[in-house]
Parts: C-alpha cells; structure tokens; sequence
C-alpha cells in the first residue's frame, strides 16, 4: 500500500480508515498526509483545519501528521444524517486519536470568522486547510476565503469534491476565486479513486508552487499522471492510481 512516511497516519490509513464512515480515499489521505510530512520536514508549522469533518475520517488520518504543539480544529454542523453524528466523530478520535490534539466545533462555517478561528488555537496560523462542506457556491466561496485569510504563507488549501459528476458546478465557483486571487494556484490534483473517493485540489501561493510540486513528484514517482492538469497559465500536478494514458494508436 502507497506510504505517506508518517507512520501514525500509515498505520490508520492500512487499518482503521475504511472503519470511519466518509468519502475521502486512502489514496487522497495518503498524498495529504504525505503533503504535511513534507511540510515538517522543511521547518512549515502550523494547525490542521477541516470544514465538513463529519465522522473524522479524513481528519483523523491527517491530524496524526501533526507535531505535539500543534493542535486539529474540525469544524462541521453536526445535524446531518442526524444530530449523533458529532458523538460519532468523538468516538472515532478517543478510539483511533489524536484526541488530545483535536478541537471540534459544531457551527455553520459562514458564521466563523477568521478572528474566531484563531482563537481557538492561537500562537500558529494553520498550514494544512481542508475545505468539504456544505456544496453550494456561497458555502465553498466563503469556505475558500476563510481558508485564504487563515492558511500560512507556506501553507495549503485543499479542496474536495472536485470534478465529481455530482457537483459538476463547483469547478466554476473554484475558477472565480482563483481568478480573484492570483496569488494562489493549484499545484496538485489528487484523481478520485472511485465515485465516491473524489478528486481534490490542493493549493498553495505562487511562491511554493515548485516547491510543492518538486516534493510530491520525489515522493510518488510512480503516481505522476503524464499530462499534468491544465490551469491556463499553468499546468499542475496530478497524482493518480492509474497514470496510463490513453492508447490512441
């Protein structure tokens, strides 16, 4: 099975993830928590935050990257399929941890500013920032821009649900924002693993974009899809479980 080199978030990924119920794939956790390991080792420190933390899934596999003073901050409406669900993610963090590192707040993102956020665990900006929730483009606007203000200079946003068949408008939403932002870029796209594991696009300002890319290429050689994604401008990275193009003759 593809490694991270962050040996909690491994042993979760191989054994416990497929026990949370969620979306994301062990393939897309595995490049993130691999993507903050890469962090670590080049001195970029900073909290995790998740939008749309549901059951833990994807949190917990990434909040086990996280070095000892740095803390994960998930934040969801706990209400849908039902309100025990925030019961569940508890559960799922005393049982596959880190607890002792994690911050749930049940709240609807659009009301959380950024000056709320950093309250909650003061002293880092965040350096990793997952955004999943609600999927409309008011919620992924303002999601993205919560995201934008609170995300170290070195750090990355990462995006869910992209390309999916069943949200095949998000990727017009995503287009305006970076349109507005030209600072940032997407330097990865982690190709879905099935319909329901979804692709992500990760994030990062100009600045780190080779950076990222140089990194994430080192650590999966065998996962680089040829063609790379085109942003206009410029092409970023796919990383993919199948890397075959097509065989046109």
């Amino acid at each position: 099975m593809l490694k991270s080199g962050v040996p909690a978030a491994d042993r979760y990924i191989a054994e416990h993830y497929l026990s949370v119920r969620g979306m994301s794939s062990q393939f897309a956790a595995t490049i993130s928590a691999a993507t903050m390991r890469i962090q670590s080792e080049h001195g970029i420190s900073g909290h995790l935050a998740e939008i749309g933390t549901f059951e833990g899934r994807y949190f917990i596999a990434l909040a086990h990257a996280l070095k000892d003073n740095e803390r994960a901050i998930g934040i969801d409406t706990f209400v849908w399929p039902d309100e025990g669900i925030k019961a569940r993610l508890e559960a799922n963090l005393a049982k596959y941890g880190p607890a002792e590192r994690s911050i749930v707040v049940k709240g609807d993102s659009r009301k959380l500013s950024a000056k709320e956020l950093v309250a909650l665990a003061p002293e880092k900006k965040i350096r990793f920032f997952h955004v999943d929730g609600e999927h409309t483009p008011e919620h992924l606007s303002n999601d993205m821009a919560l995201a934008a203000q609170m995300i170290d200079p070195q750090g990355v946003i990462c995006l869910d649900d992209m390309l999916h068949p069943g949200y095949p408008t998000l990727g017009v939403t995503v287009d305006g924002f970076l349109r507005r932002h030209t600072d940032l870029r997407v330097f990865c796209v982690i190709d879905r693993e099935d319909i329901v594991g979804a692709a992500k696009f990760m994030i990062c300002r100009e600045a780190h974009f080779d950076f990222y890319i140089g990194n994430l290429i080192a650590a999966f050689p065998d996962r680089v899809w040829p063609m790379g994604a085109e942003f206009g401008a410029y092409k970023a990275l796919v990383l993919a479980l199948d890397t075959r193009l097509a065989d046109i003759g």
